[in-house]
């Protein structure tokens, strides 16, 4: 997806000019992937203007993130957190995705290299539906990849970083070649990890079913309030692990992410999921997208109004 430049961009505690906020080649990030990073959404909302969804999660998670791979942010939260509202503030935003990243910069060559500076980077910019603007009403198609996320113990998959995605790209790029939209990806023992850049749901006999942790997740911020939304609702939530056959005598399918937010699953390995009715997760779809129209009461604070 193309991105849509705008004016400006936080970086290291200042906004520059969009063409300005640059870094060598050799930087480390470049060089080793180490860069800690939270993609967040900014939404315009009927009854509270435009407000950033779980700011203070993702940044919660981009400092754990950072503290994992040894990469010290010279902000604190409240300073980032401000920081982000401003940039979507200064650039006249009323919607928008937001990208944030603590990339070891340029100084050392070599994987250890403790002594790299740090750089933070905040950019906003306008982005639609990731998965296509027909993905939330018609489902999308999926394929099982036969990559496989890392197993526990190698590198970790429930830290958001740059490196970690290359896992994503291959489960992306394999599922696009064969036909599908999106991609699913197997833990290392087999069973149902996640998609290339989503959160996975399985809804059978009116429960709903989600992988563990330790099924290499991703631990999805978009994935825990769909899990608190539906619980509020009255559905049962179950995380254990879920064998690839699954997938294809589910009732219903869905996936969540910041980019993807709640969009349904058509099919799966070319075998139509379910009857094609989506009564859960179109409950679940229509609940989450109420907190940005006011229909659902946001009871946990989770909108965040960017003060004019």
């Amino acid at each position: 997806m193309a991105i849509q430049e705008v004016d400006k961009i936080w970086h290291n505690g200042k906004l520059v000019p969009w063409k300005e906020a640059t870094t060598h080649v050799m930087t480390h990030a470049l060089l080793y992937g180490t860069c800690a990073f939270e993609g967040i959404r900014a939404y315009k909302t009927d009854h509270k203007g435009t407000c950033i969804f779980r700011n203070k999660a993702h940044i919660d998670r981009l400092f754990y993130s950072a503290k994992v791979y040894y990469i010290d942010i010279p902000f604190t939260q409240q300073e980032i957190l401000d920081a982000a509202a401003e940039t979507v503030r200064v650039n006249g935003l009323e919607s928008a995705y937001i990208r944030i990243n603590a990339n070891l910069g340029y100084g050392e060559v070599g994987p250890y290299s403790l002594d790299c500076p740090t750089d933070v980077s905040i950019v906003c910019f306008p982005w639609g539906r990731y998965l296509g603007d027909e993905a939330m009403a018609k489902g999308i198609k999926v394929g099982v990849s036969s990559w496989r996320r890392s197993a526990p113990g190698t590198i970790p998959a429930g830290v958001k970083a740059a490196g970690n995605y290359l896992s994503s790209r291959l489960i992306t790029i394999e599922a696009k070649k064969r036909g599908y939209t999106e991609g699913i990806g197997l833990a290392h023992d087999g069973t149902v990890s996640e998609g290339a850049g989503e959160n996975l749901f399985v809804v059978k006999g009116g429960r709903i079913i989600t992988p563990p942790f330790a099924a290499s997740i991703l631990g999805g911020i978009t994935r825990d309030s769909a899990i608190t939304l539906a619980r509020k609702l009255g559905y049962e939530v179950v995380e254990q692990n879920i064998p690839r056959e699954m997938l294809y005598a589910a009732d219903e399918i869905f996936l969540t992410g910041t980019a993807a937010e709640v969009t349904k699953v058509a099919s799966v390995d070319d075998h139509q999921v379910g009857d094609g009715n989506y009564p859960i997760s179109d409950k679940i779809q229509k609940t989450f997208f109420g907190l940005f129209t006011g229909e659902t009461e946001d009871e946990w604070g989770w909108l965040e109004p960017i003060e004019k």
